[in-house]
C-alpha cells in the first residue's frame, strides 16, 4: 500500500510553490467575471421589473407583472436544462458539488443561472458561482490540449471555486468555510467531530457570561478590555434558542422534500413542468401583496437584496403578514429548488430572518437575537453545513450578533441535529469476510439525505 504524502513536504516542493502562483494568476480573471456574472443579474432583474414596464407605460410595474418573467424563466431554463450540454448545471436539492464542469456545460449553467436569478426566482448565485469559477479555472489550466492530472485538476477548480464564492459572500474565509465543509476534504466527518465542541463552546460561553453577572469577578476569556457594553444572553433566550433550532428543523426537511419529489417529476417534462412552476411562484408572490399590501419583492428573488429593508422596515409588518410571508416564501422557494438553477443559501436565511422577526413578538425574545437565531438555524438545517451557517450569520449581522453569538451557536446546533434525526436512519455497516464491520463511507456534506434518480443514474439528468 503506497503511503500518503508528506504534507510538509508537499508545501516545501517547488510544484506547491508554481500552484500557489497559479492561483494568484487564476484569481484576478476569475474574480472579474464572478463580477460580471452578479452585475449582470443585477442589471437583468432592473431591467425586467423596473424598465421594462416602464417602456410599456407603466409608471410601477401592475400586480400581474411577475407572471411574465417568471413564463420566460421558466421556458428558459427547461430549454437549458433539456438541450444544452450539462443540464444547466446542479439542482439546488443536490447541494454544493465538488465535480468539475466541463467547459462544454458552462454555456448551459451560464444561461440557466442568469434566468433564472435574474427573472425573479427564489433562487441565489452561490451554486452557479462555484460550478463557473471551477470549471473556468479547470478550462484555463487545459487548453491547448494539456495533460492535468486528476488531484491537480481539483486543487485548480477549487482555487477557481473559492475566488468566484468569495466575491459574493465578501470575504475569502466564509467561501473557504462553506467549500471546505461542503467537500470530500472536510466533509460531513469533520462537522461530526467538530459540533460536540461547538456546542460545548457556545454553552461555555453562556456560564462564563452568568458567573461573571453573579459574581461580578469578570471573566477570563481572551478579549480586548474596555470595549463597549453590549446586551449579554438570557436564560430566557437559552431557551429560545432550543426553541428556534428544533422548529427550523422540521421546516427545512419537509422544504427539502417536497423539492426532491417535485424534481423528479420535473425531468419527466422539464420544459412545460418548470414554465408552470415559474407561474406558481409568480402567483404565490401576487397573492401575498394582494393579502398584506407589501412588495412582491419579498417572495421573488433569493433574498439578499431584500434582507436588509426586510429588518430595518421590521415595524411594518403584522405578524399576520410575516406568516403569509413566511408560507408564499417558502413555497416559492420549494418549487425554485425542484427546478431551476442557482443557490439555496440566502432564501434560507430570509426565511430565517422573517421567522426570527415573527417570534421577537413574543415575550423574552428581543429581535436581534430572534434574527440571528432564525437565520443560523434556517441555513444550518437547509444546506446542513452549520459551521458556514454560523459564520455567514455573524457577518452579515455584523457587531450586533457579537454578544448573541453563543446564543446562535445553540440554535444551529440543535437544528442540524434534529435535521438529521428527522432524516432515514444510515444503512448499517456491511460485514468484511473477517467478521468485523467496514465503516461507511461519509456521505458529502451539503448533499440532501433524499436521493431521487433518473432511469439514467444521475439525479439531474433529464431523461426523454
Amino acid at each position: 500500500m503506497t503511503a500518503p504524502p508528506n504534507p510538509l513536504a508537499v508545501l516545501r516542493s517547488r510544484a506547491y510553490l508554481r500552484l500557489l502562483v497559479l492561483a494568484v494568476v487564476l484569481g484576478v480573471p476569475i474574480a472579474g467575471a464572478a463580477f460580471g456574472f452578479l452585475k449582470l443579474t443585477s442589471l437583468v432583474q432592473q431591467w425586467t421589473f423596473t424598465d421594462l414596464p416602464r417602456a410599456f407605460g407603466y409608471t410601477t410595474a401592475p400586480v400581474w407583472w411577475p407572471l411574465v418573467p417568471l413564463a420566460a424563466a421558466g421556458l428558459l431554463v427547461g430549454l437549458t436544462v433539456r438541450y444544452l450540454p450539462g443540464h444547466g448545471g446542479e439542482q439546488p436539492t443536490a447541494g454544493f458539488a465538488a465535480r468539475i464542469a466541463p467547459a462544454a456545460a458552462l454555456p448551459g449553467i451560464l444561461l440557466a443561472a442568469v434566468a433564472s436569478i435574474g427573472l425573479g426566482a427564489v433562487v441565489g448565485p452561490e451554486m452557479p458561482l462555484i460550478a463557473l469559477g471551477g470549471g473556468l479555472a479547470y478550462l484555463a489550466v487545459t487548453l491547448g490540449g494539456r495533460d492535468v492530472p486528476a488531484q491537480t485538476g481539483a486543487v485548480v477548480a477549487a482555487t477557481g471555486s473559492f475566488a468566484a464564492i468569495s466575491t459574493l459572500l465578501g470575504t475569502p474565509l466564509a467561501g473557504a468555510f462553506l467549500l471546505l465543509e461542503a467537500s470530500a476534504v472536510g466533509g460531513l466527518l469533520a462537522t461530526t467531530v467538530l459540533l460536540p465542541g461547538l456546542l460545548a463552546a457556545g454553552v461555555g460561553a453562556l456560564v462564563f457570561t452568568g458567573l461573571d453577572s453573579l459574581t461580578g469577578y469578570g471573566t477570563f476569556s481572551l478579549a480586548l478590555p474596555d470595549l463597549p457594553t453590549a446586551g449579554t444572553p438570557t436564560v430566557a433566550e437559552f431557551g429560545w434558542a432550543v426553541v428556534v433550532g428544533l422548529a427550523a428543523a422540521p421546516a427545512c426537511v419537509v422544504m427539502r422534500r417536497l423539492a426532491v419529489a417535485l424534481s423528479a417529476r420535473v425531468r419527466r417534462r422539464p420544459v412545460p413542468a418548470t414554465v408552470a412552476l415559474g407561474l406558481i411562484i409568480a402567483g404565490l408572490a401576487i397573492g401575498y401583496a394582494e393579502t398584506t399590501g407589501h412588495g412582491v419583492s419579498d417572495v421573488l428573488f433569493s433574498g439578499e437584496d431584500q434582507l436588509p429593508g426586510l429588518i430595518e422596515g421590521r415595524g411594518g409588518y403584522t405578524v399576520a403578514a410575516l406568516l403569509v410571508l413566511l408560507l408564499c416564501k417558502g413555497l416559492a422557494y420549494v418549487a425554485a429548488l425542484s427546478a431551476f438553477r442557482g443557490g439555496p443559501t440566502f432564501p434560507a436565511l430570509f426565511l430565517g430572518a422573517a421567522g426570527g422577526i415573527a417570534l421577537s413578538h413574543l415575550p423574552g425574545l428581543p429581535v436581534v437575537p430572534a434574527v440571528a437565531m432564525g437565520m443560523a438555524a434556517m441555513t444550518a438545517a437547509m444546506l446542513k453545513l452549520p459551521m458556514t451557517a454560523l459564520l455567514i450569520t455573524t457577518l452579515l449581522l455584523g457587531t450586533d450578533a457579537f454578544p448573541v453569538i453563543p446564543l446562535t451557536v445553540v440554535a444551529v446546533v440543535v437544528a442540524y441535529v434534529a435535521q438529521v434525526w428527522l432524516g432515514p436512519a444510515p444503512a448499517a455497516p456491511a460485514a468484511s469476510p473477517a467478521g468485523r464491520a467496514d465503516m461507511p463511507a461519509p456521505r458529502r456534506a451539503g448533499a440532501p439525505v433524499e436521493s431521487s434518480r433518473s432511469p439514467g443514474g444521475r439525479g439531474d439528468r433529464t431523461t426523454g
